[in-house]
């Protein structure tokens, strides 16, 4: 079997779905932390169109966007699936993994802004959780797509564990139980489960480290 390699960061979340995504299948892999910088000469050099972490390297192969290492991985690795058997499910499944790419920066506009900007990310945070609330949810099941955790929950799994701290950073409490019953339910669950319970940050560290970062983009900006 070729080497696989990720290369990532602590507080990057991307970087975490595809540690879920190889812990889930079994894949043996190691592990190698970056600085956190768009500088770095590794994502200049196999990022160069979005200069950021996470790549993974299998045997000589590169590759970056973590989405699109989920779908190699699911490709390259069958067993344990992470996306449906059937079409229109995995669709669907793809559809919402869209979503989630096209709507979650909202979640990082409100971090690094302040005033109006701030308000409307805030409101536009809102909007996309109610979507997911009331809209992706198939039936009372545990996960997104069933019993099992599968791409669209590790697509999802970045926004609450990330959130929760910007919300205590920005001093805003948007995940309110008598507004996301369902989605809160889900974030119970997914962190439950022990591979994503064991492949965590340290939530006290990572509010030092965002909160440092965004007294930085305030102050520069």
């Amino acid at each position: 079997m070729e080497e696989v390699k990720l290369h990532g960061t602590s507080y990057n979340l991307f970087t975490y779905r595809v540690i879920w995504a190889l812990k889930l299948k079994g894949i043996p892999f190691d592990y190698i932390e970056e600085e956190h910088s768009d500088k770095c000469p590794l994502v200049l050099k196999y990022n160069p169109a979005f200069k950021r972490f996470p790549v993974l390297f299998h045997g000589k192969k590169a590759l970056s966007e973590s989405m699109v290492i989920l779908e190699y991985i699911e490709d390259t690795w069958p067993q344990n699936p992470l996306l449906p058997i059937d079409p229109i499910d995995r669709a669907m499944s793809r559809f919402w993994v869209k979503f989630a790419g096209d709507k979650g920066h909202c979640i990082g506009t409100m971090y690094y802004t302040s005033g109006e900007k701030q308000e409307k990310a805030i409101k536009e945070t809102i909007e996309m959780l109610t979507i997911i609330e009331e809209q992706a949810f198939v039936g009372e099941k545990k996960f997104f797509g069933g019993e099992k955790i599968g791409i669209l929950d590790i697509a999802f799994g970045i926004i609450p564990h990330w959130l929760e701290v910007i919300e205590d950073i920005v001093g805003v409490k948007l995940l309110k139980p008598h507004s996301f019953p369902r989605l809160l339910n889900w974030v119970q669950n997914f962190k439950e489960e022990t591979v994503i319970k064991e492949n965590l940050p340290n939530r006290d560290d990572m509010f030092v480290f965002l909160k440092n970062q965004r007294e930085m983009l305030l102050s520069s900006s």
